[in-house]
């Protein structure tokens, strides 16, 4: 009788590489859903005029939104921001785990041993770097579909785009996004890493756990740290993105900071922040959770497949 157990069995790396990509996509979805009523309003406090504020806070945002477009106003242009947080989310995790992988390789760290936790903070900030190419695209259609007072959809202004601009029209607003998704997901990632850590060490019962032993509301409360750490941290370039993104004309990174500046000082740079605080603690909980959660249920399952396949 073969004793070999399930969990003996060493999941391939093509393997991880495809839960990545369906693991991070559910889970990117299901976050998008729960933050994006959030972003709509984010987005508008961003990019409404510095001189001539249209609204005086979120909540101003909220109430003129509602009563002009009633609650679908909220999720306008959602399609295309599903789309892309299930691809960035699915690109963030299978970069997260391969760069591991190489780093772990280049500096001869053991299978056993846990990288360190600047370790872990350079594989996130790599795989945000590589999610920016597909980012920059998406978020472009997405601010322009939340600002616009037209009802043209994703489809139409997408093709307005190509028209105008040919494919580079896609990737305006390309550097902030990608300094934003690079520094961010650092944070991101580093954040969630040492909350987890931070976890475990102060709720070990005298025992020994790992990451696979949080509770989903231990892991909710790590995504939740994570995800206010990425919006919070790059949050006044995340603001001149929005601004490059929805002007027609040509723009700079350094005019649209200027304009800023000259209109509301400091104080410019972080309009909606408080917004986005609020949205990416509960959708990053989701995200973090339902990733853990679905990739130790599947796994288990896999495995234990895989084990009775191999008593045949």
């Amino acid at each position: 009788m073969d004793s070999t157990a399930p969990s003996s069995v060493k999941p391939s790396n093509v393997r991880l590489q495809l839960e990545d990509l369906a693991f991070g996509s559910v889970a990117g979805m299901v976050g998008k859903v729960i933050e994006y009523p959030f972003d709509t309003i984010k987005v508008k406090l961003q990019t409404q005029s510095v001189l001539h504020p249209l609204y005086a806070g979120p909540m101003a945002c909220l109430k003129a939104t509602v009563r002009q477009d009633g609650l679908p106003g909220l999720f306008k242009g959602m399609s295309s921001p599903i789309i892309g947080a299930m691809l960035e989310n699915a690109i963030l995790f299978v970069g997260y785990r391969q760069i591991q992988r190489a780093i772990r390789s280049y500096s001869q760290t053991p299978p056993e041993e846990p990288l360190s936790l600047n370790q872990l903070v350079l594989a996130g900030a790599m795989a945000g770097t590589v999610v920016s190419f597909v980012l920059t695209p998406v978020e472009l259609i997405k601010c322009r579909l939340q600002v616009q007072r037209s009802a043209a959809g994703p489809r139409q202004l997408i093709k307005q785009i190509y028209k105008q601009q040919g494919m580079r029209g896609f990737f305006k607003g390309f550097m902030p996004t990608c300094v934003r998704e690079t520094g961010g997901s650092a944070f991101w990632f580093g954040a969630y890493e040492y909350s987890c850590r931070w976890i475990l060490l102060h709720n070990s019962d005298g025992g020994i756990r790992t990451k696979k032993d949080l509770s989903a509301a231990e892991l909710m409360l790590a995504g939740a740290c994570g995800g206010i750490a990425y919006n919070v941290s790059f949050f006044p370039v995340d603001v001149i993105k929005s601004r490059m993104q929805i002007s027609i004309g040509p723009s700079s990174f350094r005019e649209v900071a200027k304009e800023i500046y000259r209109g509301a000082r400091m104080g410019g740079f972080y309009r909606g922040c408080g917004m986005t605080a609020a949205k990416s603690a509960p959708a990053n909980a989701i995200i973090f959770m339902t990733y853990v959660n679905i990739q130790q249920r599947f796994s288990i399952l896999f495995l234990s497949l895989a084990h009775s396949l191999s008593l045949l």
